[in-house]
């Protein structure tokens, strides 16, 4: 497994240095439509995730003794996710009961495995893509009609894709991280590194900027 490089993708200007207080959720974008890309990032579609991943700088890591991620690891786009918050790899809770089964955290030391891998789908013509989880073969959703801390929290859990499935994926050079945005309300991704209990390090859709590491995450190419 590699962690992607910033060497292919000619970006904009350098972002101000992130703050590490907790993000405020605000209100999401009129009409719940993805804002515009924020200053120093850039939206990556498929073809640029796709030279990144195949670049032979792309960093790599080994994976946890005796597991793999999957036979169709040989595709470009199986990723594996790091917050940069915390340093550790989110995680499909296959395991967790009803109604957060499938919740995605950012709870592992390492990579392991299905648990932490993910099939980054893109469609062409919404220029989004659907993250699949190779723990479950389930599609990432937001679940918006959720309520209080788990609300907007992030679930491999569906057999097809629509809006609650589609996020648009930026790139910023200067850090060489990543942000995700839901195209359901138009928020960015955030690791809720202050949550207790079994949400702590959940992945929520609730940010309106991308203020730090909480929203900011890094690619892992999986391959051999």
């Amino acid at each position: 497994m590699r962690r992607t490089t910033s060497v292919l993708l000619s970006l904009s200007a350098l972002v101000a240095a992130s703050a590490l207080a907790t993000p405020v959720a605000a209100a999401a974008p009129v009409g719940d439509k993805p804002a515009a890309a924020p200053a120093g990032w850039e939206a990556v579609d498929a073809s640029a995730l796709a030279r990144i991943t195949d670049d032979a700088d792309a960093r790599r890591a080994p994976l946890a003794a005796g597991d793999s991620a999957s036979a169709a690891a040989a595709e470009p786009e199986l990723l594996a996710v790091q917050s940069v918050r915390n340093n550790r790899f989110v995680a499909t809770e296959v395991n967790y009961p009803a109604p957060n089964t499938g919740v995605q955290r950012a709870r592992s030391a390492e990579f392991g495995g299905s648990w932490e891998s993910f099939a980054f789908e893109w469609d062409e013509a919404t220029q989004t893509y659907a993250l699949r989880s190779l723990a479950n073969n389930r599609y990432v959703a937001v679940e918006k009609n959720y309520t209080g801390s788990a609300q907007n929290v992030l679930r491999a859990r569906s057999t097809s894709v629509g809006g609650w499935e589609r996020f648009v994926l930026f790139y910023n050079e200067s850090l060489d991280r990543y942000a995700l945005q839901s195209t359901l309300n138009g928020l960015f991704v955030t690791m809720e590194n202050g949550y207790t209990g079994s949400l702590q390090y959940a992945l929520r859709a609730r940010s309106a900027e991308i203020t730090g590491s909480w929203e900011e995450f890094v690619l892992y190419d999986i391959g051999a």
